[in-house]
């Protein structure tokens, strides 16, 4: 069986789905098709049920529930990684609020966290998450929400951090901050699931164990970036949770859905979020 496998190039994503694209795992019959994108595209995708498996933001699965579950191997979830605001110079909270913010994308968690934080900013421009912090510089924005590895290089550009909204979050729910996470399409049934989720964990599983394995298809995706950047990145949003969520993983995938429930930003549903 063919499935379609959405995931973005960044170095966490191509180092944990190497082994099960390229028959390093037993992938019990199962064959992946990669479906290489920007997290809000695959987000998009989603929302057109056109993947079988993605990579998703957890705000975009929040609207997805009824089609989409979520597996236990391969979120990003952790503490000291979530998005970063930052600007040219230091904000103050009524500036933020009335500032043109770049986002990396509406279903984006980034964008999820900055509504929480600061629900009255009214002008958000979308764009490519690579983009934000030359936009900035430009004047095309006066603030911009950063992730992956643009966490590592905008202190180079002379831009500055106005806030960690990873730690924002972990300071509310006194709980690792869920970014992505994997998610397989419902109507596959539960057998199917349940075989992507054993496939995943081991692909996760032999990342890890092997570390130097992955490295030529990440190299291969990761363009221009340094590899001290790539490794960073690798090590920021690839541990544990990545393995398996374990009780606290999923409890932190709840809470953020009940929070943003309770606060109106997700619609309000009873759906099971995980693959059982």
């Amino acid at each position: 069986m063919k499935l379609s496998l959405g995931f973005s190039s960044c170095p966490n994503d191509t180092f944990i789905f190497d082994a099960m694209i390229h028959g390093k795992v037993d992938t019990e019959g199962l064959e992946f098709e990669p479906v290489i994108a920007d997290v809000e595209e695959l987000n998009q995708r989603a929302f057109g049920k056109r993947l079988h498996i993605t990579k998703l933001s957890f705000h975009a699965l929040a609207y997805l529930l009824a089609d989409y579950a979520l597996l236990e191997a391969g979120s990003a979830l952790g503490r000291g990684a979530g998005p970063l605001l930052i600007a040219r110079e230091p904000m103050g909270p009524q500036a933020i609020r009335n500032a043109r913010v770049a986002i990396p994308g509406k279903y984006t968690t980034a964008n999820f966290l900055l509504s929480l934080a600061y629900p009255e900013i009214g002008d958000k421009k979308e764009m490519l998450f690579s983009r934000i912090e030359d936009a900035i510089l430009d004047g095309e924005v006066d603030a911009g929400l950063i992730i992956h590895e643009n966490r590592f290089t905008y202190q180079s550009k002379g831009l500055v951090k106005i806030e960690d909204l990873g730690e924002y979050w972990e300071k509310t729910a006194q709980m690792p901050i869920p970014l992505g996470g994997i998610a397989v399409q419902r109507k596959l049934g539960r057998p199917i699931q349940q075989a992507i989720n054993r496939v995943m964990a081991r692909s996760v599983a032999f990342a890890l164990d092997n570390p130097r394995a992955p490295l030529d298809f990440v190299r291969e995706h990761a363009q221009e970036m340094e590899e001290e950047v790539m490794y960073q990145h690798i090590q920021l949003y690839v541990n544990d949770y990545t393995r398996s969520l374990g009780p606290e993983g999923r409890e932190a995938v709840q809470r953020l859905f009940d929070i943003a429930m309770a606060r109106g930003v997700i619609p309000i549903r009873d759906t099971p979020v995980f693959v059982d």
